[in-house]
């Protein structure tokens, strides 16, 4: 499929529903701790360097931000969690700010969790995961930073990742290097969307 994609900006940041976008387009949006690689992710899925800010210092991301992609969705980006030097107050905001976006935005058609393939998902991310389920969100897992270790490893990783989570499936691994899964992830938000060709 190798997608190419023409029209990409940042359309809105926002802190709470009021600053969230007013039209009915189709949501994708993308969870995980801070330096999972989430914006890395998103620049590679929309094949643009900078458009979502990265950053090697965690915990960057401290507000909603929705991109649009070709006038017909948007993909959202939303803060980091787990990043032990902000307050707990800061981070309980943080928490209340994605918890609400997450379960009363009728446009978010499918969710990723993001965690590193390198490491055995953390609480929050297991908290996370198994919040998810409880409220019957549409999520995908989404093994991050593949190309960070060998090809004989990947299969032993994915695992622990499935079996730490309890998932049925292991997550779909993707690099920001090379597109590993870039077409897959692509086919499974514009089916989610409802979007023949974007």
């Amino acid at each position: 499929m190798s997608l190419i994609i023409n029209n990409t900006d940042i359309a809105v940041t926002a802190v709470n529903p009021s600053g969230f976008p007013k039209d009915d387009l189709p949501e994708v949006a993308f969870v995980g701790k801070s330096n999972v690689g989430k914006s890395s992710l998103i620049n590679a899925m929309l094949g643009r360097k900078r458009l979502a800010r990265t950053s090697r210092q965690p915990g960057k991301t401290r507000t909603i931000n929705f991109f649009h992609v070709e006038k017909k969705l948007y993909f959202v980006d939303l803060p980091g969690y787990g990043y032990a030097r902000v307050s707990k107050t800061e981070s309980a905001k943080w928490g209340e700010m994605v918890e609400g976006y997450l379960k009363n935005r009728p446009q978010l058609k499918r969710i990723f969790l993001l965690v590193d393939i390198r490491h055995e998902p953390s609480a929050n991310d297991k908290m996370l995961y198994e919040w998810f389920q409880h409220y019957g969100l549409p999520f995908t897992a989404i093994a991050t930073k593949s190309d960070k270790i060998t090809r004989a490893q990947l299969q032993k990783h994915l695992a622990i990742i499935r079996r730490s989570l309890g998932m049925a499936e292991p997550p779909i691994p993707f690099s920001s290097e090379t597109k590993q899964n870039r077409d897959q992830l692509w086919s499974l938000i514009l089916d989610n969307c409802g979007i023949d060709v974007l």
